[in-house]
């Protein structure tokens, strides 16, 4: 075996065991929070996403499920990704609003009732901080999604919140974990909905 066969062996080597200790440590959370999404479903409430970075196409990928379909046809679930939106973004940027983003855009579309998903794969960000707070402030209850376990974003977290966090990885190892961890959410979200 050569060095470059090695070290794909390894990759794959590492994300199986990372991958193991995941679903031993997520695995109640999981459920928790499938609950959460079908709760606002149910109560006419949608999903409101937002991501920093890599964390985006992630948040995109579940928001793309639940409007158009994840494994069976079946009527589309409200769900808006707040960071899809590059006019709108960059031009709260523009205006030297980084940290502004994404709570400006909760307080214009979010209701009592709704619900804010947070993805994270690096830990701090001050804009997703003031995003959880403009939720709170608008009585959205919050479902965080970390490649952490302990950040300032678990620290905002509220009674009627959940947060599924991993084991503090770096966000390159934690990506393919929390797609593994969206397709579970989508699963359940359909069971419980549609049955099937």
């Amino acid at each position: 075996m050569n060095d470059t066969e090695q070290k794909i062996n390894q990759w794959f080597a590492s994300h199986m065991e990372q991958t193991a200790q995941a679903a031993s440590h997520v695995a109640p959370a999981i459920e928790q929070v499938a609950d959460a999404f079908v709760n606002t479903l149910l109560q006419d409430g949608k999903i409101v996403a937002c991501a920093n970075g890599n964390a985006n196409v992630v948040a995109q990928y579940f928001c793309t499920a639940l409007l158009s379909r994840f494994d069976q046809e079946r009527p589309a679930l409200p769900a808006i990704n707040l960071g899809a939106d590059a006019t709108t973004y960059s031009a709260i940027c523009r205006d030297n609003r980084f940290n502004d983003t994404f709570s400006r855009q909760v307080r214009a579309v979010g209701k009592p009732g709704d619900l804010l998903f947070v993805v994270v794969d690096d830990g701090h960000k001050a804009n997703l901080i003031q995003a959880i707070q403009a939720a709170h402030d608008r009585e959205m209850s919050v479902v965080v999604l970390s490649a952490r376990e302990k950040s300032d974003i678990s620290s905002l977290m509220h009674p009627e919140d959940h947060e599924i966090a991993l084991n503090d990885l770096a966000p390159h190892e934690a990506m393919p974990l929390l797609l593994v961890i969206i397709n579970a959410l989508c699963d359940l979200i359909d069971h419980k909905l549609f049955g099937g």
